[in-house]
């Protein structure tokens, strides 16, 4: 018997100071690094939340409601004349500061006073004939500061109020003075004499436009074409004659466009008449309507901002907008466009804003209110006095407003008014806006024309970013989604090796790159070459359908003188082949099909609008940008599906392409969804392909000939220009806020929709 050797295992020391040393610096380590991603993770979420937040401080704004407090309460200045002359209000304004104002008597009193206090700064007295008076009064435009006053004689007056601003020791000091722009010598209107009970004045370029109307509802006019002398400057007056229609009811009040054409006149019995004065030898009545059915009565006409609407007050107390619409007969009718209810007491004054399409309302009991009419909503409702207020007049920067009450005092009160035109209507319904033959979905934010009126409808821009997002995915999830099932599970490992890397490079190519090839290269091409690029989208995958079936047939000895898996490479200059081809007959299809001119053809024939830059040039660059993040993850995840699922349904005797139909693809779906929304969102937040490779127009249009504006590009184009702190201003930083929300609502929704397919295809 053998000696048997005992072998002892050795014995292992797992506490040595080396390994405790080791397991504490791991410990270390492996701390640190759950500490930094919980602050990475609690980082990210911290910055999306300020972004949040910032997003809303900038929004909030827009949507707080107007205020008013009152300010001063005086007598009203100049009210007892020593002469024992009428002291009756017949105009009260402000200068642009609204630290000095204006009235006017009637017995052409002209007295400048403080807006604080009351205080007078200086007296005038219009050089009036004796015993004649003040009758009517009337501004040329909403604070231009052009007047007109009517008198008792049959003549008017011509005079401009003017404010001098200058700065001795740095302290503003503003002097107030009349000027006579066109003489002082009053207008002949009446030659009976008979008092102007009605006046309106109007000063073009090109003419200056006087109407009166007297006691017997006649109207008289004076119309007087300017001549400018090219070296002087000086302009002389040549008077002409028009003739004015006559009147069949008493008149209320009367207003008169800018263009010197539509004549505006409301009568006692609640008719609005509308009078084309364009042929001055035959004016024509060109619309009569009932503003009120007869129920109640005109209390006065206003004109909006820019002279284009017309405000009706009514003694019901409520205010309808009107102005004239062009059919497509290119005629010319008087329309209602909106109605504002302000209260049921009967309206006694109404005041436009000068710089938007707002208007102030006073009525008999008191009540002030404030609206928009682009908003379509009433911003304040107020009790401001215990009588009937009278001369209400608003401040040229709308931050002030002025009006009398019966005790014979004057009222300042302070108004908090930012952001009147910003609504849920005016952003995101349609808005009929002037000049407009309907109502419409419109983005136009500023214009060469200081009477413009903003239009901020979003709906055009979110139309166009969901239209971009469309077609570039209906142009690269399919080809991003099938050519990642292809080189992920069929293609040869050695061409996946360098395939997969080439498509995730073009991932660093710069979109504004892509914009610029696409706006000047790819734009241009498409539209000389149009029916090439049809023949080529639909020749193509059949081509390379005929091509695999007839590489499939070949002999085998002619096939696997290629690689297994290499073949697809034979497809590059085959498409290339095909392509040229197409594009080569694309002059004579375009003869054959098309009268030579397919652009036309689609445009005449179809009614199909077409725009050089559009949504195929948008679709085609960004999924061009797209293909690769889709086509990355949707690789990956299909690569990395186990094996044994794939093995076990070809064992089972699937073929493998249900196997990549019926096993991998529902298994990979989790992360084919993640890269679709993924993609999805790199669409919606593009900016600078839609900038460049579309025309920039916020339409409304599903055409793919027609280009469109995107939120991104928008807020890219405009932001800029903005006024910081302006409603434009603030309307781009919701526009963000717009996306911000649609990009959390869809990640959501999406993370949603994966969690439940990684549940469902868990089994498999």
């Amino acid at each position: 018997m053998s000696d048997q050797t005992v072998i002892k295992a050795p014995e292992l020391d797992f506490n040595t100071p080396q390994l405790l040393r080791y397991r504490k610096v791991r410990a270390l380590k492996d701390k640190a690094a759950e500490i930094s991603i919980g602050m990475g993770g609690i980082s990210v979420i911290l910055a999306i939340c300020l972004i949040f937040f910032y997003l809303l401080y900038e929004v909030m704004p827009m949507f707080k409601p107007a205020h008013m407090s009152q300010v001063a309460q005086y007598s009203i200045p100049g009210s007892e004349l020593a002469s024992g002359a009428s002291s009756k209000t017949v105009y009260l304004a402000m200068e642009e500061q609204a630290e000095k104002a204006i009235r006017v008597t009637e017995s052409g009193q002209v007295i400048f006073f403080n807006v604080q206090d009351g205080s007078i700064v200086s007296e005038k007295t219009l050089s009036l004939p004796e015993g004649v008076s003040v009758s009517s009064f009337s501004e040329s435009a909403i604070g231009n500061h052009l007047v007109i006053a009517g008198l008792s004689d049959g003549t008017a007056v011509i005079f401009k109020h003017s404010y001098k601003m200058t700065f001795p020791d740095d302290v503003r000091v503003i002097t107030p003075m009349i000027e006579f722009p066109y003489g002082d010598e009053p207008i002949e209107l009446d030659n009976n004499g008979g008092a102007i009970s009605n006046v309106v004045l109007r000063d073009s370029e090109a003419a200056l436009f006087v109407i009166g109307l007297n006691d017997k509802n006649e109207l008289f006019s004076s119309y007087l074409s300017k001549e400018e002398d090219f070296l002087s400057g000086d302009v002389t007056l040549e008077a002409s004659d028009v003739t004015m229609p006559n009147l069949n009811d008493d008149v209320v009040d009367m207003r008169l466009g800018p263009d010197l054409r539509w004549l505006y006149i409301s009568t006692a019995h609640g008719k609005l008449d509308v009078y084309d004065l364009s042929d001055h030898e035959k004016p024509l009545l060109n619309s009569r309507v009932d503003l009120t059915d007869g129920q109640y009565q005109i209390t006065s006409l206003e004109l909006l901002l820019g002279g284009i609407s017309v405000l009706a007050s009514d003694s019901s107390g409520s205010v309808s907008q009107w102005f004239m619409v062009r059919d497509e007969n290119n005629e010319y009718s008087l329309q209602k466009i909106r109605s504002f209810n302000h209260s049921q007491s009967p309206i006694t004054s109404v005041a436009s804003e000068h710089r938007r399409k707002g208007f102030i309302v006073g009525d008999k009991d008191g009540h002030i209110s404030i609206f928009n009419a682009t908003a379509q909503r009433m911003l304040l409702d107020e009790k401001v006095a215990e009588g009937e207020i009278n001369h209400l007049n608003m401040a040229p920067r709308a931050n002030f407003l002025m009006f009398e009450n019966d005790a014979g005092q004057l009222v300042l009160w302070s108004v908090d008014n930012e952001h009147p035109e910003v609504s849920w209507v005016a952003l995101w319904d349609k808005v009929w806006y002037e000049g407009y033959e309907e109502a419409d979905y419109i983005w136009q934010s500023s214009a060469a024309n200081n009477d413009f009126e903003p239009k901020y409808s979003l709906m055009p821009l979110a139309f166009g970013t969901l239209k971009a997002a469309f077609y570039a995915m209906l142009i690269a999830a399919p080809l991003a989604i099938c050519g990642a099932l292809y080189t992920a599970y069929f293609m040869a490992p050695g061409l996946r090796r360098k395939v997969k890397p080439a498509i995730e490079l073009m991932e660093a190519l710069p979109t504004v790159i892509l914009g610029f090839l696409a706006g000047l290269f790819f734009a241009p091409f498409m539209e000389v070459h149009l029916p090439g690029i049809f023949s080529w989208l639909l020749i193509t995958p059949i081509s390379i359908v005929f091509f695999g079936f007839v590489w499939a047939n070949l002999p085998a000895a002619v096939r696997h003188k290629i690689p297994e898996g290499w073949d697809p490479l034979l497809l590059i200059p085959w498409i290339i082949l095909v392509s040229w081809g197409c594009f080569e007959m694309s002059p004579v299809i375009e003869q054959l099909f098309f009268d030579g001119d397919m652009r036309n053809w689609l445009t005449n024939d179809l009614g199909i609008d077409f725009d050089q830059r559009n949504a195929l040039v948008v679709g085609a660059a960004m999924g061009f940008a797209v293909i690769p993040t889709i086509f990355s993850i949707t690789e990956d995840a299909i690569f990395s599906v186990p094996k044994h699922l794939s093995y076990g349904s070809l064992a089972l005797g699937a073929t493998p392409w249900q196997t990549a139909i019926r096993v991998v693809l529902p298994t990979a779906s989790p992360g084919i969804f993640s890269a679709l929304m993924i993609g999805m969102g790199r669409a919606v937040g593009e900016t600078m392909i839609v900038l460049m490779a579309t025309g920039n127009t916020p339409i409304m249009d599903v055409n793919i000939f027609e280009g469109m504006r995107t939120l991104s590009a928008n807020i890219a184009v405009e932001m800029p220009e903005a006024e910081v702190g302006s409603s434009h201003y603030r309307i781009l930083f919701l526009a963000a806020f717009v996306l911000f929300l649609f990009t959390f609502v869809v990640n959501t929704a999406a993370e949603f929709v994966r969690q439940r397919l990684r549940t469902k295809y868990t089994v498999l």
